[in-house]
């Protein structure tokens, strides 16, 4: 039988977004892979196993290779167990099977989770965080960790990133190697080739505004979750300014590292201000968090 929903409020709108990132990512999937099939027509068996097999690697193991280049380790209740238990706490509120509990070593206030489904789940909190945060406003940080299992956009994030890899890397070996060098320019098959580059240029650059939009709903649909969850959007919003302010502390070089994973973590390392900056931005600002938490707060005291 399958297994009940969470108590975690639904979001129709991210259910809505993901629904439609995933249909046009698959879109611009089959356009991409028509076009690599049309240009090199006799390695058609190549190329089909060649991106299915990265499908396959980025779907089963991409949580698993984020995770460690994330440093997450995971850890028993003995080892941790104010981390367990708020877990714990989280878990019971909202209905849900305790996902894997990791820490990962950093001063860089933050935490993250990864995973395809409930039963493959890790919620990972940093050594920084740990140290900064009060019971509550780590519970509020979790909660909004766990929404993301909850909601399972976790998972469509990493499928929907896929393609942009894979655009991505086509691009670059295009760009460094070249695909039609020996082609003749007046051959169709020439032309074909020369448009590749071109192609997997505008599929990365479309991949990428789909998921960085997506990804922004799902914060903010993250924090509405777990403030409605916990009971305490102040909690959460007390934790939002907390990390905020303490970003500026940390060293450059610790935040460099940590930026690539901008789209896992609770806060990026970096935020966006500048207007044209924020389209490109994993995140919705502070303002809006705090702006939405505060809604929520009056609403619930009412």
């Amino acid at each position: 039988m399958p297994r009940a929903r969470s108590r975690y409020a639904p979001d129709r709108g991210l259910t809505g977004r993901m629904v439609t990132t995933m249909f046009l990512i698959g879109l611009l999937y089959v356009v991409f892979v028509g076009v690599l099939l049309a240009a090199l027509r006799g390695s058609w068996p190549i190329i089909l196993i060649i991106t299915g097999g990265l499908f396959i690697a980025q779907f089963w193991f991409s949580d698993r290779i984020a995770a460690y280049g994330m440093g997450a380790r995971e850890v028993t209740p003995e080892q941790a167990p104010e981390l367990h238990g708020t877990i714990d706490r989280i878990c019971a509120l909202a209905d849900m099977p305790k996902p894997k509990v990791a820490i990962a070593e950093s001063d860089v206030p933050n935490a993250f989770a990864t995973g395809r489904s409930e039963k493959t789940a890790l919620v990972c909190a940093t050594t920084g965080l740990l140290r900064r945060l009060e019971p509550e406003e780590l519970e509020g940080v979790l909660a909004h960790e766990m929404s993301h299992v909850a909601h399972r956009d976790v998972a469509v994030m990493t499928i929907a990133s896929f393609l942009g890899v894979l655009a991505g890397i086509i691009t670059r070996i295009a760009l460094w190697g070249g695909f039609a060098r020996s082609r003749p320019g007046n051959d169709p098959a020439g032309i074909l080739l020369l448009l590749i580059p071109l192609i997997s240029a505008v599929v990365y650059a479309i991949s990428f505004l789909l998921t960085r939009l997506l990804s922004r709903y799902r914060e903010l649909s993250a924090d509405r979750a777990a403030a409605l969850l916990t009971g305490r959007p102040s909690a959460l919003a007390s934790a939002l300014t907390k990390v905020s302010g303490q970003m500026a502390r940390i060293p450059t070089e610790d935040l460099r590292k940590a930026e690539p994973y901008n789209a896992f973590y609770f806060l990026p390392a970096f935020s966006a201000k500048e207007s044209i900056r924020r389209i490109f931005s994993t995140h919705p600002t502070l303002e809006q968090r705090l702006d939405q938490l505060s809604r929520i707060s009056t609403d619930l005291s009412r």
